[in-house]
């Protein structure tokens, strides 16, 4: 069974960690069968949540899950905005075919409209 949890122990990660520069870096990670499949690395701000990168191994549904998680967490803490810093562009083509950005920016704004878009898509079958 898949699980998504934060890792409070930053090994691995020093390269994301200097990248960011931060000391607030958070890491997310999926893990299956005592095995991490995939993480997100991102630091809260008092107005929008970072995210500096993530990997999902070209699992599309894996990324769902690991932004969401992210955007979950921020709307509890009353961040309403997501910006992706990745230096790696390649992975803004998964976060596109998700529509947590557009074309032209790296930003996801209204995380909780957003969140609760899922809802009324759920109702829709209902």
């Amino acid at each position: 069974m898949l699980e998504i949890q934060e890792n409070f122990n930053t090994a691995g990660y020093e390269s994301i960690i200097a990248l960011a520069g931060l000391n607030n870096l958070h890491i997310t990670e999926a893990i299956e069968k005592n095995q991490v499949s995939g993480f997100i690395a991102y630091a809260y701000e008092s107005e929008r949540t970072v995210v500096y990168d993530y990997n999902d191994n070209g699992d599309l549904m894996l990324c769902d899950g690991l932004v969401r998680s992210v955007m979950f967490k921020s709307v509890i803490k009353g961040i309403e905005t997501m910006v992706f810093e990745i230096p790696d562009r390649s992975k803004f083509s998964n976060l596109k075919k998700l529509n947590f950005i557009s074309d032209n920016s790296n930003i996801c704004e209204n995380l909780d409209s957003f969140m609760n878009a899922c809802e009324s898509c759920k109702n829709k079958d209902k």
